[in-house]
């Protein structure tokens, strides 16, 4: 028996209970010395899993400083932690170029823990944390609870620098920004389960230390928040995400921008750390591939567009610009998932982003003088900000009514022939994009197409910038689009951002590009072969027989070469001295347009009251000549002649690609669409009441019915309340689609075999290309006095130019489209209005009995000067009423 032994045996009970007294206390002290001690050992490891050593050579598996580490975020590190701290894990020395937290502690892990940390020691860390605590240094990311923790101390200080501060540090670092405003998720309880049944596994003294470490006192709970820059819970909620799926708490972003944005200073602390964070950002997505490694990369554009502050001037000098050539670096993938993301968003929220973009653009356009010599495609501010543009579009595609099924089948192109690829590529000239124009990456990325859109969720014209289009030189933004080099952006690659006239310039010079590419084979062929070849699409017609004479020829030239259709055209009326400057091939058009459409022949139905034009399903007339009909329609916008033409919408988003749906019906057939509408949502019993099959009747071209069977046995087959849905789709697609197939089929090859090449399908929608073809409708004659020029002695104020002015606006709606008619052989305005149309009215002599007389090639009107107001108004309209033919003057 020991001396120990034998004194505790001897003492009296008094003494016995005091020296038992003294051991509880010991095992007190020790016990909380084991949890100080268990807490901070987490903390290094923590940090040794986000921050690293700080040695380059380091080789522990387990440091975020080893070669082959595998980066993890915050959740993740948080639970990695607690693991590495129960199986007693290797744990670095920190790097004398190290600085944190982490190096406050550089004992071993493997010694006894209450060698570690005596009371003292204790005390002054306690202190060091409380210090940190107050000034925040160690907050390595924000959440919500932690702003509005900060927030309040600082409003109790009424000193807002530590957050500043804070924000300032966060913001402007692309690895804290990552980590900021994470979701949390709670844990299942097979989770929870299978965590307890680990912890069932360990000894005794590893029990020990997790319990310690989840047994804080309040103080030590709240300092290890603040170490960890949140809370404790939130980073063991880690879950893995689905690829559309994003780790950032959205309105949690929103609600702590509410909060601070109201204070100046703190705004000003988000504008120097964005201006910090961009470059940085840029070099990132540039040069080391991050997003690859982390797509919750991704956040950080998250959380800064959520900053509704962006569009301020403040922003648009530098701040901005750099954080859009940063966003316009993001690869494919993370566009496409930022633009899955956004188009969940509220019209509110993705129009506030599209506003910022466009304020920045048109910032930039009128702060700087852009011409030929200085493009604004040489601006990379509204480059970036276009790219970034083209996201928020696809989102708000996306956002809207979208079709993404009932596409046409597309039938392959004619090809040219060999012979003629060979001189092409003679000429330096091979073809580019032989199966149509090119495709937008983000669009096979998303599997989206802007055609399939019905509605967006805002409107198409708000992408529209106006000052950018005045400033656009077209024929060098052409140019780029044609040559696709990286170093020169076109705005032809985001059509979404310009207007239907910039947009039709464009084609105009594809057009142009294209008819001189066809007169060089021509003139080759002749050299090469000896053959006189017509370096122009000629047509020779006679007025009485223009239908017969021009089919027949167009007929002929699709079968022996349709590469000639690219020919710029030249037509001649047999037996008249007219020479086609343009205004021939107008009034060609407008002369066939009248007999193809005229009710009589049979081709196509009329609507009294829509005024629309239908394919009509029992026609006689071959596929051919529906061919032809394409052809015309072709040539029109190839040859930049405005049709008459009055078909529904669904006969322009046919030949883009789509097929005629339900929502169609309404525009073509509105009685058929209002009919369907009440059976869809008739209240009662449809079969009882109605008596309908899936059995439609039909008239032919003399008023005879004819019955269709929409599904095999329709006749038998009831429609019900159940199936009802399932026979309007079927009526819609037999009445839009089946029925008219082999006519429009032939309609669209006649088409495409002049623009199978053209940018047409790319730049424009259906909307867009019926105002093309037709025209607009909206007669602005204010705006045609405002743009018309005057030559031959006439000026603006003119006594007879202002008595012209007066009898042209006093004109009725018939008389002003004759008069259209007959200075520019159509009676309908050009895209953009008659603003556009840039007509000139010349001195044609002094006063006399002669007619005014036109070039309609130049919208030129030769105008005598006539004594009077009366005989001027007399002469006017006997020109404009009887003019037909083109003579010699």
């Amino acid at each position: 028996m020991n001396s120990a032994k034998a004194s505790s045996e001897c003492a009296p009970p008094e003494a016995n209970a005091s020296a038992q007294g003294e051991p509880l206390a010991k095992n007190h002290t020790a016990s909380r010395m084991k949890r100080a001690a268990a807490k901070h050992l987490i903390e290094r490891y923590y940090h040794q899993l986000t921050e690293g050593c700080g040695n380059e050579a380091c080789t522990n598996e387990f440091c975020a400083s080893c070669s082959s580490f595998l980066r993890m975020d915050n959740n993740a590190a948080a639970i990695k932690a607690l693991e590495l701290f129960k199986i007693n894990a290797k744990l670095c020395d920190p790097h004398p170029s190290k600085k944190g937290t982490s190096t406050a502690y550089v004992e071993n892990s493997t010694k006894s823990s209450h060698s570690i940390i005596c009371c003292s020691e204790t005390k002054v860390n306690k202190q060091e944390m409380q210090a940190q605590r107050e000034d925040f240094k160690d907050v390595n990311y924000l959440t919500e609870e932690k702003v509005y923790e900060i927030l309040d101390l600082c409003g109790e200080r009424e000193d807002y620098s530590p957050l500043i501060r804070v924000i300032g540090r966060v913001f402007s670092s692309a690895d804290a920004l990552v980590q900021s405003f994470r979701k949390a998720k709670q844990h299942t309880k097979e989770e929870l389960k299978s965590l307890q049944g680990k912890d069932e596994d360990k000894d005794e003294d590893e029990e020990e230390k997790a319990a310690s470490a989840g047994s804080m006192d309040d103080a030590e709970a709240s300092s290890s928040r603040s170490s960890f820059g949140g809370s404790q819970t939130r980073d063991n909620n880690v879950h893995k995400l689905g690829p559309d799926e994003i780790s950032i708490d959205v309105d949690a972003v929103r609600r702590v921008y509410n909060k601070l944005l109201s204070n100046e200073k703190v705004e000003t602390a988000f504008l120097n750390a964005l201006v910090y964070l961009s470059p940085n950002v840029e070099c990132d997505l540039t040069y080391h591939n991050v997003y690859s490694r982390d797509p919750n990369y991704l956040n950080l554009f998250i959380i800064v567009m959520e900053n509704s502050n962006l569009h301020s001037p403040e922003y648009l000098e530098m701040a901005l610009p750099l954080f859009c050539k940063a966003m316009s670096k993001l690869p494919l993938p993370a566009q496409a998932k930022l633009i899955r993301l956004w188009s969940k968003y509220t019209a509110d929220q993705i129009r506030r982003m599209v506003e910022t973009f466009q304020q920045l653009i048109t910032y930039r356009v009128i702060s700087n003088e852009f011409n030929s010599r200085n493009l604004v495609n040489d601006d990379d501010a509204v480059v970036a900000a276009t790219k970034c543009l083209k996201i928020v579009h696809y989102a708000n595609i996306i956002a809207g009514d979208v079709d993404t099924g009932h596409n046409e089948e597309e039938e392959d192109e004619p090809v040219a022939e060999s012979s003629e690829i060979t001189l092409q590529e003679l000429l330096g000239e091979e073809r580019r994009n032989k199966k149509g124009p090119r495709v937008d990456p983000l669009e096979v990325e998303l599997g989206v197409k802007t055609i399939d859109c019905r509605k967006p969720l805002v409107s198409f014209e708000e992408f529209i910038n106006e000052p950018l289009n005045d400033v656009l030189e077209m024929d060098k933004d052409y140019t780029f689009f044609k040559v696709e080099t990286e170093n020169k952006f076109s705005f032809m690659t985001c059509p979404f951002i310009l207007n239907a006239v910039t947009k039709n310039l464009g084609l105009y010079y594809d057009n142009r590009i294209r008819m001189y590419s066809e007169r060089r084979i021509t003139v080759l062929y002749s050299l090469v072969q000896g053959q006189q070849l017509n370096p122009y699409l000629r047509l020779k017609v006679r007025r009485d027989h223009i239908i017969d004479d021009a089919l027949v020829r167009l007929e002929m030239i699709a079968m022996e070469n349709p590469a000639d259709l690219k020919k710029q055209l030249y037509v001649e009326f047999e037996g008249e001295q007219g020479v086609d400057e343009g205004g021939v091939s107008k009034e060609f058009f407008q002369l066939v347009v009248e007999e193809i459409f005229n009710p009589d022949i049979g081709m196509f139905t009329y609507d009294e009251s829509t005024k629309l034009f239908w394919f009509n399903t029992s026609s006689f007339e071959t596929e051919g000549q529906f061919t032809l009909i394409g052809i015309v329609l072709g040539l029109a916008i190839y040859n930049n002649c405005i049709l008459d033409v009055h078909f529904p919408m669904v006969v322009y988003r046919k030949l883009l690609g789509k097929k005629g749906t339900f929502r169609d019906l309404e525009d073509s057939h509105p009685v058929l669409h209002q009919s369907l509408k009440e059976l869809v949502e008739y209240d009662g019993s449809v079969e009882d009441d109605m008596m309908i099959t899936f059995q439609i009747s039909q008239t032919d071209l003399f008023g005879t019915p004819m019955m269709c069977n929409l599904r095999e046995n329709g006749d038998q087959i009831p429609v019900t309340n159940e199936n009802r849905k399932e026979f309007v789709d079927l009526y819609t697609d037999y009445i839009l689609n089946k029925s008219v197939e082999k006519q429009f089929r032939a309609f669209r090859r006649g088409f495409h075999m002049v623009t199978n090449e053209s940018p047409l399908k790319y730049l424009f929608r259906p909307e867009e290309i019926e105002l093309l073809v037709c025209g607009s409708p909206n007669l602005d004659f204010q705006a045609l006095e405002d743009t018309t020029e005057y030559d031959g002695g006439y000026a603006k104020d003119s006594r007879i130019i202002r008595e012209f002015w007066e009898i042209v606006h006093a004109f009725t709606d018939e008389q002003k489209r004759l008069f259209l008619q007959f200075t520019t052989g159509t009676d309908r305005a050009p895209v953009g209005g008659l603003g556009k149309l840039k007509m000139i009215i010349a001195k044609n002599g002094p006063d006399s009995d002669r007619l005014p007389t036109s070039h309609t090639c130049f919208n030129v009107l030769l105008l005598p000067e006539y004594c009077s107001k009366e005989k001027l108004n007399e002469r006017l309209l006997k020109a404009i009423t009887y003019a037909k033919g083109f003579g010699m003057l």
